[in-house]
């Protein structure tokens, strides 16, 4: 017989875990011994749902809803997503196309386990979210790092795609407004990238437009799939309503697909959790169909805290930060404060750095190598502004101490 290994599979020493996870397990252990922690390495919005989702939720409760809906959603969740990307993003698609999958996260995961093989390559900018690359490993497929920078404002150059594509590329992920630096690609860069790709590769496209609603000073977001018409044959569109709605925990997101792609994901997702909560499917028809005021709101906070948050940083020597589009990241740059001594130890790199941020001044932020950015540290503004100063503060003092 043969003997049977208790080993993990190969395919998860690819696999880096998740320095965000790590960062939060820290913060928790601290805040459990009574420390007050800043907590700017969550990517979370600390306002509740409007209370027209919370009252939709409480009716679904009276209303029974607590059996299997259809493995990829409701149908009037479906019909919601499409009234609103052509409300707000401005194309039409169908309901047959929408795969609705417990969170934007997994709606990424089935599509890499439906598109994704051995011999794959597939192209991610850097600064990129983390499970990008990983997701891409685990299908035992490529990741094509392009490098981008500040100067850019973190943008890849129609140049730079170009020389990533080759006759491998299997797909080319794009996301924007961004995690972690909060840069956006306006619809002049859009088109010129659109175009290398349409001419250049017959690869997928996979858009994450997560924090399409989140951008601020007048910014507009311009979806991938309303520029390029001709291609949306091969195009990704992934949202969800945690990050506009304030709905995390909730867990509902979708790709908006090619109908054989959606009958794909239908497979993928039907043999592992099946459909969404259906309480939450009900709860995010009613944020979609409800009215916009109070996610404005919402927005306007956002950029406020925005701004304070860089006028805070930039208070700190030696720290440069570009100014976010959208979403609700800084991503400043610390790499001329490396290099001191810390008690008996030397802080290297970005992961020192953070975490002497959190044992010294109790603040919680994330370490940009995670990103692809060394020398980064990324700080979510989902917070309130006195916490913003408070938290800033303490960095730049706990920085002054170290290295006076």
């Amino acid at each position: 017989l043969r003997r049977v290994t208790l080993a993990h599979a190969r395919r998860l020493e690819a696999v880096q875990p998740s320095i965000t996870l790590a960062m939060n397990a820290r913060a928790q252990a601290l805040r459990a011994e009574g420390h007050d922690v800043f907590a700017f390495g969550v990517g979370e919005p600390d306002f509740d749902p409007p209370a027209y989702i919370l009252d939709a939720a409480r009716a679904a409760v009276g209303d029974g809803v607590s059996k299997y809906t259809a493995v990829t959603g409701i149908p009037a969740l479906k019909s919601a997503i499409c009234k609103m990307t052509e409300d707000r993003r401005g194309w039409s698609p169908k309901p047959a196309q929408v795969t609705v999958s417990v969170g934007a996260k997994h709606a990424l995961f089935n599509v890499a386990l439906a598109l994704y093989e051995p011999g794959d390559e597939v192209v991610i900018p850097a600064p990129y979210w983390v499970s990008y690359p990983e997701q891409v490993k685990l299908c035992g497929a490529t990741p094509v790092i392009v490098e981008t920078d500040p100067e850019s404002g973190f943008k890849m150059t129609p140049e730079a795609l170009e020389r990533a594509l080759t006759p491998k590329t299997k797909a080319l992920i794009l996301c924007t407004p961004s995690n972690p630096t909060g840069s956006a690609y306006d619809e002049a860069h859009l088109q010129a990238l659109l175009e290398v790709w349409e001419k250049k590769s017959d690869s997928w496209l996979v858009v994450d437009e997560i924090y399409a609603d989140l951008v601020y000073e007048g910014f507009k977001h311009v979806s991938a799939a309303r520029i390029a018409e001709r291609a949306r044959s091969r195009m990704v569109v992934i949202d969800g309503v945690s990050k506009t709605y304030a709905m995390t925990g909730w867990r509902i997101g979708w790709s908006i697909t090619p109908e054989p792609l959606a009958k794909a994901l239908n497979v993928v997702q039907g043999q592992s959790t099946t459909n969404p909560t259906a309480l939450a499917q009900r709860a995010a028809v009613a944020a979609l169909e409800g009215p916009f005021a109070e996610i404005a709101k919402m927005r306007d906070a956002f950029e406020k805290r925005r701004n304070v948050m860089l006028e805070e940083l930039r208070k700190i020597d030696g720290v440069k930060c570009h100014t976010p589009e959208g979403a609700f990241y800084a991503f400043p740059d610390f790499r001329a404060l490396q290099g001191f001594v810390h008690g008996d130890k030397r802080v290297e790199n970005d992961e020192d750095l953070a975490f002497f941020l959190l044992d010294a001044a109790r603040v919680a932020a994330v370490p940009g190598s995670g990103f692809g950015a060394p020398g980064f540290l990324r700080f979510s503004y989902a917070t309130s502004e006195d916490r913003i100063r408070a938290g800033i503060g303490a960095v730049r003092d706990a920085l002054a101490r170290a290295r006076g």
